[in-house]
C-alpha cells in the first residue's frame, strides 16, 4: 500500500472512528485513502476547529483524537487549538500534509515549518521523511500522546511521500529511546505521604485536571471520605470530585471562592493531586503557610518544584498513587477539622429559582435552573471569559457529568468545537456549549458543522454584547471609567444566523422565560440555540 493508506490503516487498527479535517492540495492523498476507509471524517469550517472537535473527542472518549489538514495555512489555523491541547494535556494526533521533499526550504505555494512552529507546545512532532518510516512513526506517535503526561503530537508528511509504496508492518509494540513515563509511585515518598496524611490536624485536598484525566474521581473521593479531608479543585479539576459531597468546598484561582483561601491558610497539609499550581489556579502563593507541609502527585516530573517547593513530592499516575495510599490509610474517626467552613459553602451557590425581575437575564439563575434540568450524565463544554466561570460554579457537577474547558490556554471559541467533538464521541449524552457572544463569533461557522453531523448539541450564548471578563480586568487594574475596546456596535441575530444553518432557537430576555427556554432546547429533536441576554453589568463572581 502507499504511505496515505499505512496511515489511514494505522489509525483503524488503533480503533480511531473519527477524525476531524480540512483538505487541501498538499494532503489530498491521505484523503483519497480515507474516502475507502472506514473512519467517519467531520468537515471543519476552520481548521483550528478541527483541533477543538479532537479534543472534545479525546476527552469524552478516553481514546486519541485525530485531526488532518493541509500545509501552509491550514497547518498554521491548527496551531492555536494544539496550544490549547497541549496545556491542558490532552492526547492528540494532528496530521498535516506538507510539499514536496524537494520543495521544502522554497518558499513554494503553502509551505510553513508546521514542525518548527508547533515545537515548543507539542509533545513530540515528526517530519517524515522517508516512506518506509511511516508504520513506526504512526505507533510512536499514539504511544507518546497517550502515555505519562498526554498532550499533542504532530505528523508532518510531504505530498510525495504520501503517494510512495511500501510493505505495510503492523507494529505491536514500540520502544522509545529515552522515553519511559513513571506511572508507579517511590515506595519510600509513598510511605512518608502516609505518616504525613496520618499526622495532620488540619490537611486539604487541592485537586486538579490530572485527577479527570487519571480517571481518578472515586478513589479521590474515598481518601476524602474516609480521612475526613476537604477537597478543593482548580478549574480544570471540575468533574474530579462530585459537588454535592459532604466534603466538597469549591473553587481556587483567580476567579475562584474566598472560603477556599480560609482553608488554604490554615491547613498544616496540602495534598496537590495533578495540578500545575499556575498562577491562575492559585491567584495567591503567599496562602500556604511556611510550616504547612506539602504533598504534590503529579505525573510529569517537570511540574515537582516548578512553581512551589514540595517536601513531599511523587511522581506517577494518579489513579495508581491513590490507591496505594488508601490501601495503607485507616478511617479517622473524628469530625472534620473545616466542618464550619464546608457548611458554609454549602451555601455559597444557593440560589433562589423565584425568576423575580432583573436588569437584563441573570446568568447564575439561568445556569442553576439549566442544572437542575440537566441529565445526571450531561457533558457541558464552556467557553472562555465571564461564561466559563458561570458555568464552573453554576452548574452542579456530580454523578457522571463532565467539564470541558480551555483552561491553559484560555482559548476563544473552544466550546462549540470541543462540544461536537464530544458528541461525536457519546451520542447518547446531553451535551450543551456554553459560550458569550464573543467567543461564538470566532467559530462561527461551525454552526455548519453542527448541522452536518446530524447530533443534537444545546447552545447556550450567554450574550451581553461586549467583552466581559475584559471589562472586569480593565476595572481591576484602571477604574471603572477605563472601559475601551469591548463594545460590539453591531452584534448578529444568532438565531437567525442558525436558522440559516437548519438549527432552531430562541432569545431569552427576562427571567421568566428561562423555564420555557430550557424546555424547549431539551425537547427539540435536532440542535438548538439559546441566546440569553444576559445583564452587561454582571461580574464572573
Amino acid at each position: 500500500m502507499n504511505v496515505a493508506e499505512a496511515v489511514i490503516k494505522c489509525l483503524e487498527n488503533e480503533g480511531v472512528s473519527t477524525v476531524f479535517g480540512y483538505p487541501g492540495g498538499a494532503i489530498l492523498p491521505i484523503y483519497e485513502a480515507l474516502r475507502h476507509s472506514t473512519i467517519r471524517h467531520v468537515l471543519v469550517r476552520n481548521e483550528q476547529s478541527s483541533v477543538h472537535m479532537a479534543s472534545g473527542y479525546a476527552r469524552e472518549s478516553k481514546h486519541v483524537g485525530v485531526c488532518i489538514s493541509t500545509s501552509g495555512p491550514g497547518a498554521t489555523n491548527m496551531i492555536t487549538g494544539i496550544a490549547t491541547a497541549y496545556m491542558d494535556s490532552i492526547p492528540l494526533i494532528a496530521i498535516t500534509g506538507q510539499v514536496r521533499r524537494d520543495y521544502i526550504g522554497k518558499d513554494v505555494f503553502q509551505e510553513a515549518d508546521i514542525v518548527g512552529a508547533t515545537e515548543p507546545f507539542t509533545k513530540h512532532n515528526f517530519l517524515v521523511t522517508k516512506a518506509e518510516d511511516i508504520p513506526m512513526i504512526m505507533a510512536k506517535a499514539i504511544k507518546i500522546a497517550t502515555t505519562g503526561r498526554m498532550g499533542p503530537v504532530l505528523i508532518d508528511i510531504p505530498k510525495d511521500i504520501q503517494m510512495e509504496s511500501i510493505e505495510f508492518k503492523t507494529i505491536k509494540e514500540v520502544e522509545i529511546a529515552g522515553y519511559n513515563p513513571t506511572v508507579v509511585g517511590h515506595t519510600g515518598q509513598l510511605k512518608r505521604i502516609i505518616r504525613r496524611i496520618k499526622s495532620a490536624q488540619s490537611p486539604v485536598i487541592i485537586a486538579g485536571g490530572g485527577v479527570v484525566l487519571a480517571d481518578a474521581k472515586a478513589e479521590l473521593a474515598k481518601l476524602s471520605e474516609i480521612r475526613k479531608i476537604p477537597v478543593i479543585h482548580t478549574l480544570m479539576g471540575i468533574g474530579g470530585f462530585p459537588m454535592n459531597s459532604a466534603t466538597y468546598v469549591g473553587i481556587i484561582g483567580y476567579h475562584g471562592d474566598e472560603i477556599c483561601e480560609r482553608i488554604v491558610q490554615r491547613a498544616d497539609l496540602i495534598i496537590i493531586v495533578g495540578a500545575r499550581m499556575s498562577d491562575r489556579a492559585t491567584k495567591n502563593f503567599s496562602l500556604i503557610r511556611p510550616e504547612a507541609d506539602i504533598v504534590h502527585i503529579d505525573i510529569d516530573p517537570s511540574e515537582i518544584g516548578k512553581i512551589v517547593n514540595y517536601q513531599i513530592p511523587i511522581v506517577g499516575d494518579a489513579k495508581i498513587i491513590l490507591n496505594d495510599i488508601l490501601e495503607k490509610l485507616t478511617a479517622f474517626e473524628g469530625a472534620c477539622w473545616a466542618q464550619e467552613w464546608l457548611d458554609e459553602a454549602k451555601k455559597t451557590y444557593q440560589i433562589d429559582l423565584n425568576y423575580e425581575e432583573t436588569e437584563g437575564v441573570c446568568p447564575r439563575m439561568f445556569l442553576k435552573a439549566l442544572s437542575n434540568q440537566l441529565s445526571p450524565d450531561a457533558v457541558i463544554a464552556a467557553d472562555v471569559g465571564q461564561n466559563q466561570i458561570w458555568t464552573a460554579k453554576h452548574i452542579q457537577y456530580e454523578n457522571d457529568r463532565k467539564f470541558l474547558s480551555s483552561g491553559g490556554l484560555g482559548t476563544m471559541g473552544y466550546s462549540l468545537s470541543a462540544a461536537i467533538g464530544a458528541k461525536m464521541a457519546s451520542p447518547e449524552r446531553t451535551v450543551v456549549a456554553v459560550m458569550g457572544d464573543a467567543g461564538i463569533q470566532m467559530l462561527l461557522g461551525e454552526l455548519g458543522t453542527l448541522s452536518e453531523i446530524g447530533h443534537k448539541v444545546i447552545v447556550v450564548i450567554l450574550n451581553n454584547n461586549l467583552l466581559g471578563m475584559v471589562r472586569e480586568l480593565q476595572d481591576n487594574a484602571y477604574g471603572s471609567k477605563s472601559h475601551f475596546g469591548i463594545h460590539f456596535s453591531i452584534s448578529p441575530d444568532f438565531v437567525k444566523i442558525g436558522e440559516g444553518y437548519s438549527i432552531s432557537g430562541c432569545v431569552v430576555k427576562s427571567n421568566h422565560e428561562i423555564p420555557s427556554a430550557i424546555e424547549a432546547a431539551l425537547t427539540a429533536k435536532g440542535s438548538f440555540i439559546i441566546d440569553c441576554r444576559v445583564d452587561a453589568a454582571a461580574d464572573s463572581l
